[in-house]
């Protein structure tokens, strides 16, 4: 056997009982040079057949001779069973020509091989073993790079297969995220579920609720799972932020595909399989599959072809496979075939995606069901290879998923076995210039790619506000009044429901949660900071501020560096990486700010978002609402802050008109004694700001004048320089005034900010000095604040 150069071989698994011995030599079979010419062989390097070899048994196999392309020397195996050390091989070239892959398969030895091996598994009567250790089989031959260590733990697994039927089939690796708190809230593992037994859920659901410690469902559950699961109807959901919708549509999703495997499991499962082990089978070989992907990373080879890939080995020498291709190759075409993608999941923002899918992955953590995301920001290379391995459903945003559709990837051509479709925060997704993909995706669905039995979720908390319709626009010829009706009439006729759906609106008038309390504060534009950052000390927590500009978070991100804040920003133009890794520190963090556009305004749920600062008004109602949402959510308490300077004014007053707020918003009470050093702080902070600001974006653009000057063998000069050229004195001076600047803000930020006046000078009798409580020690939170405020008004309106 020829193997790559300090590769040893190592037994496939423990119930192999046959072994190939090489007796001859490799021979290098001619080919036509008239082939080199076309471009698809061009990577063909030689190729070489095996004809002398001899089945032995594997306890036998303990050396086995092997010849190196270039250097004759010989490496020992030092042991066949599966604890044997592996040494890390080498980059994987590139496979053989495809040609060579037919010219093996064909070989007349091989298939004398496939024989004898096929009939010893059989007669073994432990099939349900071997098949699943198949796929572990054929996905290390197509890859060649794995470690030692991740090798045994696979080992381990293997051994303890037959005992763990019952637990739970991992969908996704453990990864730390913002979500793992919420969904492992619960410390009884085992709560009453009886409450969900009457909304059809499926039992390994139940299971998974149970687990989750999900013990009642929320009302927009309650309503909507009846009519889903039960009556396959569509629905349009619309309540309150933090309602829980995504199990809404999650739990039907994962029934409908429990339903389909159920459905076509005489199909699907190989025909060897007896029936008792069926269901074991099932949950062992996705075991094995997700163990694979991680030793693998890679389960395609050079072809495109997911099914000719994953039956053949995808290197022309590994002629150990031929015992199982026979066998496997009906195996595991036929699953991949006949796994179609049955669930998808559209949302208006990649961080909302990847919650999804957690929430997803925890609800059929009993199922065995596949999940993936497609996603910008990310490697398509890699979410391609997540999808060649059929998932069932997908979580996807316009974008991404569109172009992976484009590119005809296998498991995104055939649409039409679509069973349900989720468009999550769907006013956001349907409104007129965004998302411009989704329109030609539910273009395809609606026409070519069409299934009639397919079911639709519509869901948002915004799904039914209605704006009202400007004097001007009504007093137009075709002019409409819009209402609730007509708005959801437009919503189906966009996303293409063509039946009659439930429609469940749990709104308030109000659009915002009742454990939400709204405040104020009205300002000039350039005080906004001082209000922010006297807020930011006086109420520490985990407080979200949301801008309605990136620019206006990278500012406002460096002057709370400068003042020691540690603000975490979170903006468009960040790299996607940063942007979640961002977001798990801010949920990790007791006392965070999160310095955010309105990427973060929609869907997601981070535990314990105690306030939510609007620096700037948000341009629409539906926006205030979402944002607001991060907070007060699952019936917990909230404060909602509005910064109001003279431009937003505005916005405010149609956000107040739209919302129909009965009663004005109360004003935030702020401390003036504390505001002079506020402004003290923040005006240094500025002017430092302000100097590096100008200094980096200086260096900046004299550096890449200075480049281009060069490549083009030119002289830069001064007046084009950004800040003329400064002499060493006048450098060394800036420099010195920056330092003194840092210093004096040092010495500022060291001092107390919230002092308490004392009112006397003298001792008591007692001879200890007798001190008021501060307000740093009894740190008192915004929202007892604001409600002590309230219970002074109501006193004082009843005392007139």
């Amino acid at each position: 056997m020829k193997t790559k150069k300090g590769r040893r071989w190592t037994s496939s698994f423990k119930l192999r009982q046959k072994g190939i011995e090489v007796v001859g030599k490799w021979k290098t079979v001619e080919i036509d040079p008239n082939l080199f010419a076309d471009e698809e062989f061009r990577d063909i390097v030689c190729l070489e057949e095996l004809t002398e070899y001899k089945l032995v048994s594997s306890s036998k196999v303990g050396k086995v001779k092997e010849k190196k392309r270039k250097a004759e020397s010989v490496s020992e195996d030092d042991s066949v069973e599966e604890e044997a050390c592996v040494v890390p091989p080498k980059k994987k070239k590139k496979s053989k020509d495809l040609r060579s892959k037919a010219s093996k398969s064909n070989d007349p030895n091989a298939a004398e091989v496939d024989g004898p091996v096929d009939k010893e598994a059989k007669c073994d009567g432990i099939m349900e073993a071997v098949n699943c250790e198949h796929h572990e089989h054929v996905s290390e031959s197509s890859s060649r790079t794995k470690d030692a260590p991740k090798k045994k733990k696979v080992a381990k697994n293997k051994d303890s297969q037959g005992q763990e039927a019952l637990t739970p089939v991992p969908t996704s690796k453990k990864i730390k995220n913002w979500t793992t708190e919420v969904l492992s809230a619960s410390t009884d593992h085992k709560a009453d579920v009886s409450a969900w037994k009457d909304l059809f859920v499926p039992e390994p659901v139940l299971q998974a609720l149970s687990y989750l410690g999900f013990s009642a469902p929320t009302p927009i559950q309650a309503l909507a799972l009846p009519s889903a699961i039960r009556d396959n109807m569509d629905v349009l959901g619309a309540a309150e932020t933090g309602s829980g919708k995504t199990l809404a549509f999650a739990i039907p999703m994962i029934h409908s595909v429990l339903q389909w495997q159920k459905s076509n499991s005489s199909t699907t499962r190989n025909d060897s399989v007896s029936k008792e082990t069926h269901q074991h089978h099932d949950e062992t070989r996705w075991e094995n599959e997700d163990e694979a992907e991680k030793l693998t990373h890679q389960q395609v080879g050079d072809s495109g072809d997911e099914d000719d890939a994953s039956s053949t080995a995808g290197c022309v020498k590994v002629l150990e496979n031929f015992g199982f291709d026979s066998s496997d190759k009906t195996h595991t075409v036929g699953s991949h075939k006949k796994r179609p993608l049955l669930g998808l999941v559209l949302t208006p923002t990649r961080e909302l995606a990847v919650q999804v899918k957690h929430h997803i992955d925890a609800a059929a953590k009993f199922t065995g069901i596949k999940t993936a995301i497609l996603v910008g920001g990310m490697a398509a290379q890699k979410q391609e290879r997540v999808l060649n391995r059929k998932p069932e459903i997908v979580i996807a945003t316009p974008g991404r998923l569109w172009e992976l559709v484009k590119e005809r990837h296998p498991h995104l051509s055939d649409l039409r076995q679509l069973r349900c479709l989720v468009i999550d925060e769907a006013d956001r997704m349907v409104e007129k210039g965004h998302f411009l993909e989704l329109t030609q995706l539910l273009e395809i669905l609606n026409d070519s790619q069409y299934n009639p039995q397919r079911q639709t979720f519509v869901f948002s908390a915004t799904l039914t506000l209605v704006h009202q319709t400007p004097a001007r626009v009504l007093q137009k010829k075709n002019a409409k009044k819009m209402d609730k009706k007509t708005k959801l009439e437009l919503l189906m006729e966009k996303v293409g429901i063509k039946g009659k759906p439930k429609v469940i609106d749990l709104t308030r008038k109000e659009a915002t949660v009742e454990t939400l309390t709204e405040t104020r504060i009205h300002c000039n534009t350039n005080e906004k900071d001082y209000y922010l950052y006297y807020f930011l000390l006086q109420y520490p927590g985990r407080t979200m501020v949301f801008a309605n500009s990136i620019d206006c978070v990278k500012r406002l991100s460096s002057l709370l560096t400068i003042l020691n804040c540690d603000p975490l920003p979170l903006h468009a133009n960040m790299h996607q990486k940063q942007r979640l890794k961002n977001l798990e520190r801010f949920a990790e963090r007791e006392s965070c700010v999160l310095l955010t556009t309105d990427v973060a305004a929609r869907g997601l749920d981070i535990p314990n978002v105690q306030h939510v600062i609007h620096y700037q008004v948000p341009r629409t109602s539906e926006l205030y609402i979402h944002r607001s949402g991060r907070t007060a959510r699952a019936a917990n308490e909230g404060l909602s802050l509005l910064l109001i300077g003279p431009d937003d004014l505005i916005n405010f007053r149609k956000i107040y008109k739209t919302l129909e707020k009965s009663e004005e918003l109360p004003f935030f009470p702020v401390e003036t004694k504390c505001m002079t050093s506020v402004k003290e702080r923040m005006n240094l902070a500025r002017q430092i700001e302000k100097a590096e600001f100008f200094n980096s974006r200086a260096k900046q653009h004299n550096s890449w004048l200075q480049q281009a000057a060069e490549a083009l063998e030119m002289d830069v000069d001064d007046d084009m320089l950004m800040g003329k050229k400064a002499s060493e004195q006048e450098e060394s001076q800036k420099q010195k005034m920056l330092k003194g600047m840092k210093k004096q803000l040092k010495h500022m930020l060291s001092q107390p900010l919230f002092k308490v006046l004392m009112r006397t000078k003298y001792p008591t009798q007692s001879g200890k000095l007798l001190l008021p409580q501060t307000s740093v020690g009894i740190s008192e939170s915004a929202l007892t604040t604001v409600s002590k405020q309230r219970a002074k008004k109501k006193k004082s309106i009843k005392l007139n």
